[in-house]
């Protein structure tokens, strides 16, 4: 199904518990593009067109209990949107790039190694493909933040230090997008069931991935130590090149759409080129 780049028309995946909302724009080789926790799939609204008008099918998706997904699912975490992921890419018609955005990376990372026949290339953005040295302490007082009913508003508060360094111009309206789909029946408990996700597959799954893989991350993310030493350790993992994005947390395709946009297309060529 073809739909016009600029108003993409919801659609839904069926699953076991729920539904998940996706759309997609544009014809060719396909895409498929994942959020990260608390966002929406509108967090690639500046990314998928410019990957649309490069001449591939783009299909963004929603994280379950977020945006227009169903938040009447029992589980939430990196395997379930993993076999989301897959279970869109098959309906779709893959083999697909996956690109996954923080939790959304974790999540790419356990489908290409579970079904390399459906996934030929990996984009990982602020990827989380392991659980942060926090310490106990601190992984409570995360959780207790996150837990209902303030979640939305902690949030609300807690996002533009993620968005470290330059900000979209539209940054203000979309924080409220994002707050008032936090306000649908039963997506702050999702978002809170979703925050206590662990990376551990992720990074167990590392060794298995087979397929070529990128790793973009902001110069400025903040939920790293070292955002370098970070994207280092990933791609050793996969054997993946890494771009680091000046003037970027952790959206980099929001914050520096340009930047993203030239390393995925260029990325994207080649696995095409390799195929």
């Amino acid at each position: 199904m073809r739909h016009d780049a600029t108003t993409p028309v919801t659609q839904y995946l069926d699953r076991p518990g729920g539904r998940v909302g996706y759309d997609v724009i544009g014809e060719g080789p396909l895409v498929v593009l994942v959020p990260g926790m608390g966002d929406l799939r509108s967090s690639y609204r500046f990314l998928a067109p410019l990957l649309a008008e490069a001449g591939y099918r783009v299909a963004c998706s929603e994280l379950r209990g977020h945006g227009d997904s169903d938040a009447t699912f029992a589980t939430y975490g990196d395997a379930d949107t993993a076999g989301d992921v897959l279970a869109l890419t098959e309906e779709l018609g893959g083999r697909a790039v996956l690109v996954g955005n923080s939790m959304g990376a974790g999540a790419a990372v356990i489908a290409a190694a579970q079904r390399p026949d459906l996934v030929c290339g990996l984009v990982l953005v602020g990827p989380f493909v392991r659980d942060p040295d926090i310490g106990a302490t601190r992984r409570l007082l995360l959780r207790a933040v996150m837990a209902r009913p303030w979640a939305a508003l902690s949030w609300k508060s807690y996002l533009p230090k993620l968005y470290r360094g330059r900000r979209p111009a539209d940054f203000e309206e979309y924080r409220d997008r994002i707050v008032a789909s936090l306000s649908r029946p039963g997506h702050t408990r999702a978002l809170s069931l979703t925050a206590r996700t662990s990376h551990a597959l992720a990074e167990a799954r590392l060794d298995d991935v087979s397929v070529p893989a990128l790793v973009v991350m902001g110069e400025l993310d903040p939920d790293f130590a070292d955002p370098r030493a970070e994207a280092d350790w990933v791609a050793q993992g996969l054997d993946a090149q890494v771009v680091m994005v000046p003037e970027a947390g952790h959206y980099p395709q929001s914050q520096r759409a340009d930047v993203t946009s030239d390393a995925v297309l260029a990325f994207l060529s080649s696995v095409r080129h390799g195929a």
